[in-house]
C-alpha cells in the first residue's frame, strides 16, 4: 500500500473507533473492565477457537501453502475495525465491543505471532514470523489503541453535553462507511481476481467464519452471557483485520502465488461483512440486541439505543428469577386486595 492510501485509511479507521468509543458511557466501560465473564469468552473466542477453526479447515481441506498460511494469519489477527461499527450499527453491548477490541489489540502482540508459528508449524512447517509486516501491524495497533483512549477521554469528560454522544456515533459510523468506500475505489492489488479460482477456494475462505459464529453462539449461551452480549462475543470473534494478511502476502509470495493469496483476504472481507451483517440483522429480529425487535429497520439502524439498557452482566437467569419475584408480589397483592376490601 502506498504511504497516501495508507495514511488516508489510518485516519478513517481512527475516527471509526474514536466516535464510537466516544458513544459508551465511560462508566459502562469501567464496569466491562470488570465483566470478567464476558471478557474472557471474548478472550476465549479470539485467541483459541477461531485460529484452531482456520487450522482445521487446513488440514481437512488440504489447502497449498499460500492459501492456508494467509488463511491462518487472518483468522490469527482479531482487532478488525468494523466489529466495533457492526455492534454499534446493530445495537449489540457497544461498551462491551470496544472493551474486547483494546483488549485484544494489547494481547494480539503476543498472541497473533505465537499462534501464526504454531499452526504454521503444524501444518506446513517453516518460518514465516520474519516476513510479516510488522511496522504496518505496529502503527495499526497504535492507531486503534490512540483512537479507543481518546475516545473514552471524550466520553468521560463531555458525555453530559447535550448531544456529543449522538454526534460522536454518527462520526463513527460515516467514518466507518468512508473507510468502507476508500476501500472499495482504492483496493490493494488492483489485478486480483476472483474469477477462474479452485471451487475449494470458495469452500475454504469463508468456512472459518461460519465455524467461528456457531462456536462463538454455543460457548457465549453456555455461559450465559446477556443476548447483546452473545452477538457482541461472536462478531468480535469472527470480523477480522485483513489488513494485516493483506501487508504479509505481499511479502512472503511472490508472482502468481502472491496474486493467488491475495484473493483470501480479499474474499474473506466480503464474506465477512456479508455472514456477519446477516447474523447481526436475524439476532436483532430474535431480540439479542439492544433494539426493539419490532421497530423500523431504518430506525433501527440509525437510532443509538446503548443508553436503553445497562451494560453490566447480569445473566438471563437472573433476569427470570426477578421476573418470577415481581409477578408474585403482584399476585399476593390481588390477593390481599379482597380482605382488605372486607374489612374496610
Amino acid at each position: 500500500m502506498s504511504d497516501w492510501k495508507a495514511a488516508v485509511g489510518n485516519v478513517f479507521l481512527f475516527f471509526l473507533i474514536c466516535g464510537l468509543s466516544a458513544t459508551v458511557d465511560f462508566s459502562h466501560f469501567k464496569s466491562q473492565i470488570k465483566n470478567k465473564k464476558a471478557i474472557g469468552t471474548g478472550i476465549l473466542l479470539q485467541f483459541i477457537i477461531l485460529p484452531l477453526m482456520g487450522f482445521v479447515v487446513i488440514k481437512v481441506l488440504q489447502l497449498e501453502r499460500h492459501y492456508g498460511v494467509t488463511l491462518l494469519i487472518i483468522t490469527s489477527s482479531p482487532g478488525g475495525a468494523y466489529s466495533n461499527w457492526f455492534c454499534s450499527m446493530f445495537n449489540a453491548d457497544l461498551a462491551l465491543s470496544v472493551t474486547m477490541t483494546a483488549i485484544s489489540t494489547i494481547l494480539s502482540i503476543a498472541m497473533l505471532p505465537l499462534n501464526v508459528f504454531v499452526y504454521s508449524q503444524a501444518s506446513y512447517g517453516g518460518d514465516i514470523l520474519s516476513t510479516l509486516d510488522w511496522n504496518g501491524l505496529g502503527i495499526s495497533l497504535l492507531v486503534v489503541i490512540t483512537a479507543i483512549t481518546a475516545g473514552l477521554l471524550c466520553s468521560y469528560k463531555f458525555g453530559d453535553v447535550r448531544h456529543f454522544k449522538t454526534i460522536a456515533n454518527q462520526l463513527g459510523n460515516l467514518s466507518g462507511l468512508g473507510l468502507i468506500l476508500f476501500s472499495f475505489l482504492a483496493p490493494e492489488g488492483g489485478r486480483v481476481t476472483l474469477s477462474g479460482r479452485p471451487l475449494i477456494f470458495f469452500i475454504a475462505t469463508p468456512a472459518p467464519i461460519v465455524l467461528g459464529l456457531v462456536c462463538s453462539v454455543i460457548i457465549a449461551s453456555l455461559m450465559a452471557l446477556r443476548k447483546p452480549e452473545r452477538l457482541t462475543v461472536s462478531v468480535e470473534c469472527c470480523y477480522q483485520n485483513t489488513g494485516i494478511a493483506i501487508t504479509s502476502c505481499l511479502t512472503i509470495f511472490q508472482g502468481e502465488e502472491q496474486r493467488s493469496a491475495l484473493g483470501v483476504p480479499f474474499f474473506y472481507t466480503g464474506m465477512q461483512t456479508l455472514i456477519v451483517g446477516l447474523f447481526c440483522l436475524f439476532c436483532w429480529k430474535i431480540g439479542w440486541t439492544k433494539a426493539p425487535a419490532n421497530a423500523n429497520f431504518l430506525k433501527m439502524l440509525l437510532t443509538n439505543y446503548q443508553e436503553e439498557g445497562s451494560s453490566t452482566s447480569t445473566t438471563s437467569t437472573d433476569i427470570d428469577v426477578a421476573d418470577e419475584l415481581e409477578n408474585n408480589t403482584g399476585l399476593e397483592e390481588k390477593r390481599e386486595s379482597p380482605t382488605e376490601l372486607e374489612m374496610k
